[in-house]
């Protein structure tokens, strides 16, 4: 898969901007910090994924003053053409098109524009709260296992509604709240189980991956430093849990158990990275799990996701940045830089953001 052009429309800082990279090989960014470079690429994965990548709401994406945002962008697949075109507003229902078509869903968005990407926000995947690893692994069943990726919308859908069932109850168990909650917790029950077996499925078939990128680029022996663990946040059958959990969450007005809950556990050297690990295993950890989503990936489907590297080698040291260049997989890479490339990398193409802003 391969972008081959994209127009900006009122996102970010975009009055208008088009970026065409070269079909092959590296494609660099360059510019200084604070100009947009970084913008494209969260406009490319906002194609395959419907969020920003940096965790932005959508509001930010709109350029101050607009009341919308639009990104188009031709993608191609074997020389088969795929356009997504993007609206963006602030308040309603955003939607995206792909070839004219709404598309639903987080298959069919990364089957359209499928990404991986390397950022140095990447070490809040170690470092952080257990959303963005569940996050991690969702965006992962959207490309790969179909019935995952349905469950973990349909999974979202109900948590919303069941939500807001909580909240209305403003705490009474009444009869007709009881019977609608009796209704919402088989549903996510059923559906909620089909997600945790299908993230469990992947959090095993990353082992194979993710111990020895991490060992690479670490310099360590031994693949088998990393492991790593999906921890649900209740025990036994999940609607037991809920009938047994429902009086907290109706005081409480919330979904305090389900898969919105759950962890992804990483230890390094049996000790849990988010806690012990440095700040370099962090960041050494968080692009292995990039890496081994991205060969999980082309394993799975043939499909070579377009690879985003948004200024990752700033962030690390000369002898990582080494092992980085030699684990990047083939296929299509578009790098944003305001510093000296680490040496290794063959760019094909070259491309100031001034060119990107003026449309040009």
């Amino acid at each position: 898969m391969t972008l081959s052009r994209i127009d900006l429309i009122d996102f970010r800082s975009f009055t208008a901007g088009v970026f065409v990279p070269e079909p092959e090989g590296t494609t660099v960014i360059t510019g200084a910090n604070g100009t947009g470079k970084t913008s494209v690429l969260e406009a490319i994965a906002y194609c395959g994924s419907q969020r920003s990548f940096r965790g932005a709401p959508r509001d930010a994406l709109i350029r101050t003053g607009c009341d919308r945002a639009i990104v188009r962008a031709e993608f191609r697949n074997k020389a088969v053409p795929t356009m997504v075109e993007a609206e963006i507003v602030p308040a309603g229902r955003s939607r995206t098109l792909v070839n004219h078509k709404e598309a639903n869903g987080r298959k069919a968005l990364s089957a359209a524009a499928p990404w991986t990407i390397f950022s140095p926000e990447d070490l809040a995947l170690v470092s952080g709260g257990p959303s963005l690893r569940r996050d991690m692994l969702d965006d992962a069943l959207g490309l790969t296992d179909s019935e995952g990726a349905r469950a973990a919308d349909e999974t979202e859908r109900i948590l919303r509604q069941r939500a807001a069932l909580l909240r209305q109850s403003g705490g009474r168990a009444t009869a007709d709240v009881a019977t609608t909650l009796d209704v919402w917790d088989q549903r996510l029950a059923d559906t909620g189980k089909i997600l945790v077996t299908a993230r469990e499925r992947l959090v095993n078939a990353l082992g194979a991956f993710v111990g020895p990128a991490y060992a690479h680029l670490a310099g360590v022996e031994g693949a088998d430093v990393v492991t790593h663990t999906y921890v649900r946040s209740w025990e036994g059958e999940l609607l037991g849990a809920l009938r047994a959990q429902r009086a907290e969450d109706l005081r409480r007005g919330v979904n305090t158990i389900g898969p919105h809950r759950d962890d992804l556990v990483l230890t390094l050297d049996g000790r849990e990275a988010r806690m012990h690990a440095s700040q370099g295993e962090q960041r050494c950890l968080a692009l292995a799990l990039r890496i081994g989503v991205h060969q999980l990936v082309v394993e799975r489907t043939g499909v070579v996701p377009i690879l985003l590297l948004d200024d990752v080698f700033s962030e690390l040291d000369p002898a990582r940045s080494k092992a980085l260049v030699t684990q990047l997989p083939a296929g299509q890479c578009i790098l944003t830089t305001a510093a000296p490339l680490p040496a290794g990398i063959e760019v094909a193409g070259l491309v100031d953001i001034q060119h990107v802003v003026g449309g040009s």
